[in-house]
C-alpha cells in the first residue's frame, strides 16, 4: 500500500473442511468464508520466514510459491505466462494469475478481475517505511489481509454448483509497494485479451475493521454501483462509507486510469502502517470475514449482471469536497400551528394542555389560548403527541380545532387556517447523477410521518412497496399514492432497511385533493 486508500478483502475456508467441488449454492459458498481459515492464511503470510515479502526477494518468491500452489489446489485455470500461474517482470518479481471459467469458458467472453497485492516492504528503508529500519516488516494488514481474503473468495466461488456468466480472473500482484509495478506491467502486457475486462475489484488492507466501518471507493465509476454494493451487503451488514475520490495509492488506480469500472474496500490506516509492528496478532479476523463475504457476493453479482454500461467519466472530476457539498442535511422549519405544551404530560392523556401560543401564529389568530386543552384536531380525537404532530403536517390548510377551556361549559370549536401547504409524508429529496433508480433524502420534517417512521436525511431510497423506480418523479408518484402499507427500502451507510410509514396516523386526512401536495424534489 502506498498512501491512503480503501480495500476489499475476500475470505474463505483455506484449510478447513469443505464440500465437494460443484455442490454449493452461492449462499452456502459464502457461508464457508470463516474467520478461523482467514487467520490461518494471515498467520502464514505474516510470518518472519517470508522476510516481509519484498518484491523480487527470497521471501517474496517463497510467498509466491505458496500462493500459486493454493491457486492450483482450488482449481483455478492458470492465466500467467506459458500455461503457468506466474507472470514474470522486472527481473525477479511475479504476478500470480488464475481464472475461474464462466459459461463460455476461460478463453471467451467478458472478465471480472479481482486482485490484491501480496508483496510488502521487506526489512524497510527510508523510501518505504516509517521505521525502525532493518527489522522484518510482516505486513499482516498490508496486505496479508487482502491476500488471505482473496484466497478464501477463490475457494468459496470455485465450489459453486453453477458457473458464473462471465469468467472471474483472480490476480495477486507483486511490486505494488514499489509503485504499482505488477498491475501496471499486466495492463501493458495482459495475459488475456484486455478488451474482455469489464470491472476490477481491489483488496488492500482489510484487516483492521473498526466501528467507523469500511471505506468503499469507486462506486461512482459505474452508474448505480452504490446500490449494487448496498444490496450485496445485505447479509454482511457492514457499515459502509462511500468515498468519491480516487487516488493512485493501490492497484485499483491502474484500472481506473484506463477507464475500467473499479471498486476498492479499505478498513483504514493505523499507527502500525509500514512499520515492523504490523503483525498478525493485531488483525480483526471477523472483520475480514465480513468484508470477504461482501466481496464474494459483489464479484458474483458483477460476473452475472445482464450488461455493463459505459465507464462514468464524470467521476474523474468528483472529489470528497464535492461529496461534502452534496451530502448536506437540510434543516426544516414547518411551524403550521404555533402552539407549545408541557412535555411532562401523562402518556395516556386524552387531551393536550397548551402552555403557550406563538404571537401572530395560526393558533393565535384562531383564538387558542394558553391553558386550553386540545381534544380534537381536524376531526380526529387527540391520542398521542407524535400522531398529533404528523396530523398537523398532513392536514389541509383550513381545519377545525376543538378545545376545552376553563369557564366554558362545552368544548369550543375554532376554525384555523394553517401556515404552509400540507406535507403528508414530510420529506424532500434530490437525484444523484451517479445513482439512477434512487433518491437521496435531503430533509425530514420534524413531527412528520417520515420522522415517526425513523427516516433520516441522507437515506437513499431504492424501492417503494417492492417497486423500483427510474426517476424522482416516479418515486413521487409511488410515495404519494399512500398505499397501505407503504414500505420503503432504504440504504443508510450501506445498511439496507425496510421502513414502514405509519400512515394510519393521517389516513383520514388523505383526501384526493391532498394526494399531490408532497414536497417537490430539492434543487
Amino acid at each position: 500500500m502506498l498512501r491512503v486508500w480503501t480495500v476489499v478483502a475476500c475470505v474463505g475456508f483455506a484449510f478447513g473442511e469443505s464440500a465437494s467441488a460443484g455442490e454449493l449454492s452461492l449462499s452456502a459458498a459464502i457461508d464457508t468464508i470463516q474467520k478461523e481459515d482467514i487467520k490461518r492464511h494471515v498467520d502464514v503470510l505474516a510470518d518472519d520466514s517470508f522476510e516481509g515479502r519484498e518484491a523480487g526477494s527470497r521471501g517474496g518468491r517463497a510467498a509466491g510459491n505458496y500462493l500459486q500452489e493454493l491457486f492450483a489446489k482450488y482449481g483455478l485455470k492458470p492465466a500467467g505466462d506459458g500455461g503457468t500461474y506466474f507472470q514474470l517482470f522486472h527481473g525477479g518479481s511475479r504476478n500470480i494469475l488464475g481464472i475461474l471459467p464462466g459459461e463460455e469458458g476461460a478463453e471467451k467472453g467478458d472478465l471480472i478481475v479481482v486482485g490484491a497485492h501480496y508483496d510488502h516492504v521487506g526489512y524497510g528503508n527510508r523510501a518505504n517505511s516509517f521505521g525502525p529500519f532493518g527489522y522484518v516488516h510482516n505486513g499482516a494488514d498490508d496486505n496479508a489481509s487482502g491476500t488471505s481474503a482473496l484466497l478464501e473468495v477463490v475457494q468459496a466461488l470455485s465450489e459453486m454448483k453453477v458457473k458464473p456468466r462471465r469468467s472471474i480472473l483472480f490476480v495477486l500482484w507483486d511490486g505494488e509497494e514499489k509503485g504499482l509495478l505488477g498491475s501496471k506491467y499486466w495492463v501493458e502486457h495482459p495475459t488475456v485479451a484486455w478488451n474482455r475486462v469489464r470491472m476490477y475489484i481491489n483488496l488492500d488492507m482489510v484487516g483492521r475493521l473498526r466501528p467507523q466501518g469500511v471505506e468503499v471507493y469507486g462506486t461512482r465509476t459505474l452508474p448505480g454501483l452504490r446500490q449494487v454494493i448496498a444490496r450485496a451487503n445485505a447479509k454482511s451488514d457492514l457499515k459502509l462509507d462511500f468515498r468519491w475520490e480516487m487516488t493512485d495509492n493501490s492497484d485499483h488506480y491502474t484500472f481506473f486510469s484506463r477507464s475500467i469500472p473499479t471498486l476498492m474496500f479499505h478498513t483504514g490506516l493505523h499507527d502500525e502502517y509500514h512499520r515492523p509492528q504490523d503483525d498478525a496478532h493485531l488483525i480483526n479476523h471477523a472483520g475480514i470475514e465480513s468484508v470477504a463475504r461482501l466481496t464474494a457476493q459483489t464479484a458474483w453479482d458483477a460476473a452475472n449482471r445482464d450488461f455493463y454500461p459505459a465507464f462514468r467519466t464524470r467521476c474523474r472530476l468528483e472529489s470528497e469536497s464535492e461529496r461534502q457539498r452534496f451530502e448536506v442535511p437540510r434543516s426544516v422549519n414547518r411551524s403550521r400551528l404555533g402552539i407549545r405544551w408541557n412535555a411532562d404530560r401523562p402518556e395516556d392523556a386524552t387531551s393536550l394542555e397548551i402552555s403557550g401560543v406563538t404571537t401572530g401564529s395560526p393558533a393565535d389568530k384562531a383564538g387558542i389560548k394558553a391553558g386550553d386543552k386540545l381534544i380534537q384536531f381536524a376531526g380526529l380525537p387527540f391520542s398521542a403527541v407524535d400522531r398529533f404532530l404528523a396530523q398537523v403536517q398532513a392536514a389541509p390548510v383550513e381545519v377545525e380545532i376543538e378545545v376545552e377551556r376553563d369557564g366554558e361549559e362545552a368544548p369550543l370549536k375554532l376554525p384555523v387556517q394553517l401556515n404552509l401547504n400540507p406535507a403528508p409524508i414530510g420529506i424532500a429529496w434530490t437525484d444523484d447523477p451517479a445513482e439512477p433508480g434512487s433518491v437521496m433524502l435531503t430533509s425530514v420534517t420534524p413531527g412528520s410521518v417520515a420522522a415517526m417512521a425513523g427516516l433520516r436525511p441522507l437515506d437513499r431510497v431504492y424501492e417503494v412497496n417492492g417497486q423500483k423506480f427510474e426517476t424522482s418523479m416516479q418515486f413521487k408518484d409511488l410515495i404519494t399514492s399512500f398505499a397501505d402499507p407503504s414500505v420503503l427500502l432504504i440504504d443508510r451507510q450501506g445498511h439496507l432497511k425496510q421502513i414502514e410509514l405509519p400512515l394510519e396516523a393521517i389516513r383520514p386526512l388523505l383526501a384526493p385533493s391532498n394526494e399531490a401536495t408532497e414536497e417537490a424534489p430539492a434543487e
